[in-house]
């Protein structure tokens, strides 16, 4: 659904409590009901309200769509049942002989997607350095219909240059998905830097309570938009109201949260990178990211995802991840509780280990989803870690 006119001039702040979610019109509520009806009735045959069945639109999913459409500066927006669903719908615009361009550090579920499903269905994906204009050139085909990348990726944290490889892509005429979960529309707006397409796990940041699963992407373009909308319905991938509730609720609070996570994130970061127990730091806000002057320009702050490697190889990170008394050792991220990992057996097994090798995923690497807690007692539990390491 289409943002309004004086929405797109309302702050982030303002669009994430407001955007698609006016009061209801029958009772007056101020919060967007659930509406857990699969059906609607018809006046007469091909006479509705508007909607028919709740696989191809229903009121509270469209508000929610409504809100992060309007969030990532997008004309449609579309919810998916989770992030991965997501994604195979929108590869699913493509046909056996196309081509993908994908970064080379990708969560492990897209890396699974891409050579796992697609490639047997003859979708071949070649997976690039994306931080090298070169390699990207290099690495086009006449068959390459779409350029998929995270920034800042999963878990390295990257940075790779959207408005460079958006020009790219359209000289090419490849479609550019822009996978923005981690930094989330608070902190950047991949669609105005030139991306045709952006795409979320909306299970992490957007929902934060870490109590749904669920997916979304949002498009300007009008013909992609179309293609989306009906692959949605015919593939079937959908949330259910009710998590479309969830994702709408905890958007409410999306700006306040990130805001408190990164400065946090950040502080941790400066610590663990002069910590004597860790061997290098990757977080986009250090002035030694050799993404650091690229993520200044094109995000409005760093996040609160950080990756590190702790001295000691796999038993160090064992030890480490074994000793947190509040950070939680589980998969996901972005919720209002911190988080910490172990991406080589956790998140990215998927990737062979050669690749992940090359990466610098190596069996030291931990990465931590800093979330809303006092900051003072996170550091204690990663000093905590740290000595047990």
């Amino acid at each position: 659904m289409k943002p309004t006119a004086s929405q797109r001039e309302l702050s982030l702040d303002t669009l994430a409590v407001h955007a698609g979610q006016p009061p209801d019109p029958t009772s007056g509520a101020v919060m967007t009901p659930i509406v857990l009806s699969s059906t609607f009735a018809q006046s007469a045959p091909g006479e509705h309200r508007g909607f028919e069945y709740s696989r191809s639109g229903n009121p509270t999913r469209n508000a929610l769509e409504a809100c992060v459409a309007a969030l990532e500066k997008g004309k449609h927006g579309f919810a998916f049942a989770s992030g991965l669903g997501a994604s195979s719908t929108i590869l699913s615009s493509l046909k056996a002989g196309d081509h993908v361009l994908s970064g080379d550090d990708v969560y492990g579920g897209t890396f699974r997607l891409l050579d796992k499903v697609m490639k047997p269905l003859g979708i071949a994906s070649t997976f690039a350095d994306l931080t090298n204009p070169d390699a990207i050139v290099q690495s086009l085909r006449k068959e390459t219909k779409l350029i998929w990348l995270e920034t800042p990726t999963n878990p390295m944290l990257k940075i790779f240059d959207i408005a460079k490889i958006a020009e790219i892509g359209r000289a090419h005429g490849a479609t550019v998905v822009v996978d923005n979960t981690f930094a989330t529309p608070i902190l950047q707006s991949p669609l105005e830097l030139g991306a045709t397409a952006v795409v979320h796990s909306t299970t992490k940041y957007l929902n934060g309570h870490s109590d749904i699963v669920g997916g979304a992407a949002v498009t300007n373009d009008d013909a992609f938009g179309e293609r989306l909308r009906f692959l949605q319905n015919a593939l079937g991938a959908v949330p259910s109201p009710f998590d479309c509730y969830l994702v709408l609720r905890g958007l409410k609070t999306l700006p306040l949260r990130i805001e408190r996570a990164s400065r946090t994130a950040g502080l941790f970061a400066e610590r663990l990178s002069g910590h004597a127990k860790v061997e290098r730091v990757h977080y986009p806000g250090l002035a030694s990211h050799p993404g650091h002057a690229l993520a200044t320009k094109q995000m409005r702050g760093f996040g609160a995802m950080i990756s590190f490697v702790v001295k000691g190889g796999l038993e160090g990170s064992r030890r480490f991840l074994s000793a947190l008394e509040i950070f939680a050792c589980a998969e996901s991220l972005g919720g209002v509780e911190s988080l910490a990992e172990h991406p080589a057996i956790m998140t990215h097994a998927s990737v062979p280990p050669e690749q992940r090798r090359a990466l610098g995923i190596d069996d030291g690497l931990v990465r931590l989803s800093v979330g809303v807690e006092g900051a003072d007692d996170l550091w204690g539990d990663i000093e905590r870690g740290l000595q047990a390491a």
